[in-house]
């Protein structure tokens, strides 16, 4: 919450009952009851597990009605109760910063309601201004029905979250319904795109949820990346496709956790069509990826950039380098140490899907031995 030269607010997090349910995930909504006036701040948590009991992740906040004013904070702490208590470790970014005003910070304690899958955040604030407290609503998208439907039969499809909106799309183009239950008759495997309007930022995450159709071997568009291999040659793409002109990959909620030698994929990382300039929705993504750095400096890391097989190779091979390098750059400005960060370009050597297919414009991160 950001406080005016007049307030000041601040943040502890402490969490309720977990009932052995992993909190980790993107959750969306709002800090009040801060003792400003009308005061409100939308928020968008992106939590992780890490070793142990611990967790880590990023908080990202708006000055309600100026959405120019954010912060991002990287938080890490413990599950506790049942439920999870965070800290602000500290800011990773801000916009519309103006001297007269601040954010505050320190620790939040969250209350978990299974049910409703919503998060209850009493925040207790370092005392700096007129920080004091304040109050989180927040919650997340989750499947409450049955991951697998029988083919042909009508179903409902239910979810956790406040004010969802279904699509087709990851484009969000194709409106399916609002609310949390969608009846639905599938005959395959099918992918929905989902959101909260409850509060949003542009910061907020599209979830895409899989339904499974019992008796069919059709998959959803698209599968989950698997990991790199090497693809034939393709025959070419139709004479009317150029480099980098598909629409980008649906993005996660969150960027993977690093777990070993295996590369992650970083969807979330996106670029300007034919260049190597981050677009703002790959920002939620590269904060934690350096949160997680920053909080295991033991870690090195390498970038793996990669294009589509789309125009030409030489050309591809210096964009996939220089979109590694933008990450490196973004980690390093993040504080994360540039020796610990080693950028590679492969250009279109390494392909998940045929191409043309824009999944193949790519970012991962692989840790080093």
């Amino acid at each position: 919450m950001r406080r005016s030269f007049w307030y000041g607010l601040g943040a502890w997090l402490l969490a309720g009952p977990l009932q052995a349910q992993s909190l980790a995930g993107v959750w969306q909504g709002v800090e009040t009851d801060t003792g400003v006036p009308d005061g409100y701040w939308p928020a968008v948590l992106r939590v992780q597990k890490s070793r142990g009991n611990g967790l880590f992740g990023v908080l990202y906040q708006e000055l309600g009605g100026s959405p120019g004013v954010s912060v991002t904070f990287q938080m890490q702490g413990v599950r506790a109760g049942g439920g999870m208590r965070l800290e602000h470790v500290r800011k990773l970014n801000e916009t519309g910063h103006a001297r007269s005003s601040y954010w505050c910070d320190g620790s939040i304690t969250f209350i978990y309601d299974a049910n409703l899958e919503k998060l209850t955040g009493h925040a207790t604030y370092r005392p700096v201004g007129d920080c004091d407290v304040g109050t989180f609503a927040l919650y997340r998208i989750k499947l409450k029905s049955a991951a697998t439907v029988p083919a042909g039969a009508l179903s409902t499809v239910r979810v956790s979250g406040r004010d969802v909106q279904w699509f087709a799309d990851a484009d969000l183009k194709q409106p399916l319904a609002t609310g949390n239950t969608y009846r639905t008759k599938l005959g395959k495997t099918t992918t929905f795109y989902l959101k909260q309007d409850y509060y949003p930022t542009d910061q907020s995450a599209v979830v895409p949820i899989t339904i499974r159709v019992a008796g069919t071997k059709a998959k959803a568009g698209p599968p989950p990346p698997a990991p790199p291999v090497a693809a034939p040659p393709a025959s070419g793409p139709p004479a009317a496709a150029r480099a980098d002109t598909a629409r980008p990959a649906p993005p996660p909620t969150a960027a993977p956790p690093l777990a070993g030698p295996a590369p992650v994929l970083l969807p979330t990382v996106l670029f300007q069509v034919g260049k190597a300039k981050l677009l703002p929705n790959a920002r939620p993504a590269l904060d934690q990826l350096a949160a997680e750095l920053n909080s295991r400096p033991a870690v090195r890391l390498r970038v793996l950039g990669h294009t589509d097989r789309v125009g030409e190779p030489d050309k591809n091979q210096l964009l996939s380098e220089q979109r590694a390098a933008a990450v490196k750059a973004y980690l390093v400005k993040a504080g994360v140490a540039p020796e610990r960060v080693d950028a590679v370009g492969y250009g279109d050597a390494r392909p998940l899907y045929p191409s043309p297919d824009a999944r193949n414009r790519r970012v991962e991160a692989e840790e080093v031995n």
